[in-house]
């Protein structure tokens, strides 16, 4: 929302005394403002991806699900490495056990068996990877692709970009509204860059393993986004 303020410029006079001793300045009212917001946007491209990798298994017993769980975990860790990845690159950030029951009227659940997820996340740093990791990893053993995310690993240039073309929209809006009241746009006061909205990462979920063709992968570009306030001086007007 765009605001137009005019405060109104006059002289505040004090009436005449004849105490030589009393000097003191009269005050003024503050200058004539116009404040108005503005908008910039710049497109980035991400060059990042993580993915959240599982491996499901289940079996009569949690032991022997775990068993299972690690076996093939381990299987496709290995296909990560293979493929360039490093340690730092490859972390857990989940593993569950749980029972799964059976539930009857009447009756007590019964625990028809265990199913164990082992989740870790790869940290992919180029893109022509991502396709590959996802068909390695569901090649050897994992059956469960929780998320996929691309970003950008430095948008400091684009966020000043778009700081520019906030307080470039911001002047143009001001430099029409002074017009519009019949003055001029006079010196910028004060500028206060209210908001940045990084760029959402881009998200695929549940991916299917679709046999050999290696996995497409298009991320697409992601916006950065910033407002502005600015308060000018306005001059003249009728």
């Amino acid at each position: 929302m765009r605001k137009l303020i005019l405060a109104s410029a006059g002289l505040i006079l004090t009436p005449f005394t004849s105490h030589a001793q009393d000097t003191t300045t009269p005050l003024l009212p503050p200058p004539p403002q116009i404040v108005v917001t503005g908008h910039g946007e710049v497109k980035v491209s991400p060059d990042r991806a993580t993915i959240q990798i599982a491996v499901q298994t289940r079996a009569a017993t949690a032991s022997e699900a775990a068993a299972q769980n690690a076996t093939k975990q381990q299987a496709v860790l290995a296909a990560l490495r293979s493929l360039g990845l490093s340690n730092d690159q490859l972390s857990t950030i989940n593993y569950q056990v749980y029972p799964e029951q059976r539930y009857e009227q009447g009756k007590d659940p019964v625990i028809t068996g265990y199913n164990v997820t082992n989740t870790v996340v790869a940290d992919i740093r180029r893109l022509d990877q991502v396709g590959k990791v996802i068909d390695a990893a569901l090649s050897h053993g994992a059956n469960l692709i929780s998320s996929l995310q691309f970003y950008s690993s430095n948008t400091d240039a684009a966020r000043r970009t778009a700081i520019a073309n906030a307080i470039a929209a911001a002047r143009a809006d001001a430099e029409a509204a002074a017009r519009a009241a019949g003055g001029t746009l006079g010196g910028l006061l004060e500028i206060n860059v209210m908001a940045f909205s990084p760029p959402v990462p881009m998200m695929a979920r549940e991916t299917a393993f679709t046999g050999n063709a290696q996995t497409p992968i298009n991320p697409g570009d992601e916006t950065v986004s910033i407002n502005v306030l600015t308060r000018w001086r306005f001059q003249g007007g009728r």
